[in-house]
């Protein structure tokens, strides 16, 4: 139920605020997609003003699930025991999977290097990598 509180503001921020597990970037795509309805109605403008007494219905799809397969892409590996490795990433290199790059990224690599025991630490597309680099960061 849409709060007193609420009422006039956009839907994409009222349900960000609800939701804010949910980035209001996906809450946008959400409406966009005809997703999301006020009262039973398919509301798809994100900036649609709520009123007061309404009720959101969200209707959000299950997660993707996204195979990373192993990729042989050489790797310059400054250290490495049971638990840790430390590779010198070469510019260019994009660290995880994501639109645009599915494939011959970092974590491709890594998972063909470290097989098994690559932690899964992150789920699939970010398996326990600790970094703040992004692709065209050099020394």
């Amino acid at each position: 139920m849409i709060a007193a509180d609420e009422a006039g503001e956009r839907l994409d921020r009222v349900l960000a605020a609800r939701l804010a597990e949910l980035s209001r970037t996906r809450h946008k795509a959400l409406i966009l997609a005809g997703r999301v309805a006020i009262d039973g109605a398919t509301i798809r403008d994100p900036g649609h003003h709520v009123n007061a007494g309404g009720t959101i219905l969200l209707d959000l799809p299950p997660p993707e699930e996204l195979e990373v397969t192993a990729e042989n892409i050489p790797l310059q590996v400054v250290f490495e025991d049971d638990e840790l490795i430390v590779i010198d990433k070469p510019r260019g290199l994009v660290v995880h999977p994501a639109a645009g790059n599915w494939t011959g990224t970092l974590v491709n690599a890594l998972i063909a290097h470290c097989g098994d025991s690559l932690s899964g630490v992150g789920g699939v597309r970010r398996p326990g990598i600790v970094h703040r680099l992004d692709k065209d960061t050099t020394a």
